[in-house]
Protein backbone atom coordinates (compact mmCIF):
# COMPACT_ATOMS: atom_id res chain seq x y z
CA UNK A 1 0.00 0.00 0.00
CA UNK A 2 1.11 3.54 -0.40
CA UNK A 3 -1.06 5.73 0.83
CA UNK A 4 -0.37 9.53 0.26
CA UNK A 5 -1.21 12.79 2.14
CA UNK A 6 -4.26 14.34 -0.01
CA UNK A 7 -5.41 17.06 2.85
CA UNK A 8 -4.50 19.00 5.85
CA UNK A 9 -7.64 20.50 7.50
CA UNK A 10 -6.50 22.93 10.20
CA UNK A 11 -8.74 24.10 12.98
CA UNK A 12 -9.52 25.78 16.80
CA UNK A 13 -11.53 24.62 19.69
CA UNK A 14 -12.29 26.28 23.17
CA UNK A 15 -13.67 25.56 26.48
CA UNK A 16 -14.67 28.89 27.67
CA UNK A 17 -15.25 28.79 31.17
CA UNK A 18 -15.13 24.91 32.00
CA UNK A 19 -11.02 24.35 31.66
CA UNK A 20 -12.24 21.01 29.78
CA UNK A 21 -9.11 20.53 27.62
CA UNK A 22 -11.24 16.97 25.50
CA UNK A 23 -14.30 19.47 24.95
CA UNK A 24 -11.66 21.86 23.79
CA UNK A 25 -10.05 18.97 21.25
CA UNK A 26 -13.06 17.60 20.30
CA UNK A 27 -14.49 21.50 19.26
CA UNK A 28 -11.26 21.75 17.45
CA UNK A 29 -11.25 18.95 15.01
CA UNK A 30 -14.94 19.80 14.52
CA UNK A 31 -13.64 22.88 13.15
CA UNK A 32 -10.97 21.41 10.88
CA UNK A 33 -13.70 18.94 9.47
CA UNK A 34 -16.82 20.61 9.44
CA UNK A 35 -15.97 22.93 7.20
CA UNK A 36 -14.70 21.11 4.25
CA UNK A 37 -16.35 18.55 1.91
CA UNK A 38 -13.30 16.15 1.08
CA UNK A 39 -13.92 14.84 -2.40
CA UNK A 40 -10.86 13.17 -3.04
CA UNK A 41 -11.81 9.71 -2.15
CA UNK A 42 -15.12 9.74 -4.77
CA UNK A 43 -12.68 11.17 -7.26
CA UNK A 44 -10.42 8.06 -7.02
CA UNK A 45 -13.51 6.04 -7.13
CA UNK A 46 -12.86 5.05 -3.55
CA UNK A 47 -14.68 4.73 -0.58
CA UNK A 48 -14.72 7.63 1.74
CA UNK A 49 -13.92 5.04 4.64
CA UNK A 50 -10.91 4.34 3.33
CA UNK A 51 -9.33 7.32 4.78
CA UNK A 52 -6.90 7.18 7.10
CA UNK A 53 -6.89 10.43 9.13
CA UNK A 54 -4.25 11.54 11.66
CA UNK A 55 -5.08 13.94 14.10
CA UNK A 56 -2.92 16.22 15.80
CA UNK A 57 -3.95 18.08 18.68
CA UNK A 58 -1.78 20.96 21.21
CA UNK A 59 -3.00 21.91 23.92
CA UNK A 60 -0.70 23.13 27.52
CA UNK A 61 -1.12 19.59 29.21
CA UNK A 62 -1.80 17.03 26.55
CA UNK A 63 -2.74 14.37 29.39
CA UNK A 64 -6.13 15.77 29.66
CA UNK A 65 -7.27 15.27 26.88
CA UNK A 66 -9.27 12.07 25.95
CA UNK A 67 -8.20 10.62 22.97
CA UNK A 68 -11.29 8.46 22.05
CA UNK A 69 -13.82 11.13 22.65
CA UNK A 70 -11.37 13.03 19.85
CA UNK A 71 -11.24 9.94 17.38
CA UNK A 72 -15.03 9.40 17.87
CA UNK A 73 -16.06 12.50 15.97
CA UNK A 74 -14.23 11.46 12.63
CA UNK A 75 -17.01 11.05 10.45
CA UNK A 76 -15.70 8.94 7.80
CA UNK A 77 -11.96 6.46 7.57
CA UNK A 78 -10.15 5.32 10.43
CA UNK A 79 -7.49 7.51 12.54
CA UNK A 80 -4.86 7.83 15.56
CA UNK A 81 -5.00 10.99 17.61
CA UNK A 82 -1.38 12.33 18.87
CA UNK A 83 -1.79 15.08 21.41
CA UNK A 84 0.81 16.78 21.62
CA UNK A 85 1.99 20.20 23.86
CA UNK A 86 0.77 23.43 22.23
CA UNK A 87 -2.93 25.43 22.60
CA UNK A 88 -3.16 27.97 25.39
CA UNK A 89 -4.71 28.11 28.55
CA UNK A 90 -5.80 31.50 29.89
CA UNK A 91 -6.86 31.36 33.84
CA UNK A 92 -9.44 34.05 34.98
CA UNK A 93 -8.62 36.68 37.44
CA UNK A 94 -9.82 34.88 40.78
CA UNK A 95 -7.75 32.30 39.65
CA UNK A 96 -10.67 29.71 39.60
CA UNK A 97 -11.02 28.34 35.98
CA UNK A 98 -10.13 29.28 32.50
CA UNK A 99 -10.35 29.01 28.67
CA UNK A 100 -8.44 26.72 26.97
CA UNK A 101 -7.68 26.72 23.50
CA UNK A 102 -6.64 23.57 21.69
CA UNK A 103 -4.97 23.70 17.92
CA UNK A 104 -5.94 20.75 15.83
CA UNK A 105 -4.38 19.50 12.22
CA UNK A 106 -5.98 16.60 10.70
CA UNK A 107 -4.00 14.98 8.03
CA UNK A 108 -5.70 12.64 5.36
CA UNK A 109 -4.18 9.84 3.32
CA UNK A 110 -5.35 7.60 0.69
CA UNK A 111 -3.78 4.23 -0.24
CA UNK A 112 -3.38 5.63 -4.42
CA UNK A 113 -1.39 2.44 -5.24
CA UNK A 114 2.17 3.06 -6.37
Amino acid sequence: MAFKRMAIEIGMGTDIRGADYTKAAVRALRDALWHNSLNIADALGLPTDSMQVEVIIGVPHPEKVDKQAVLAILPHGSGQVKVIEGGLEIINDAGTSSTVMASCAAIVRLDVGT
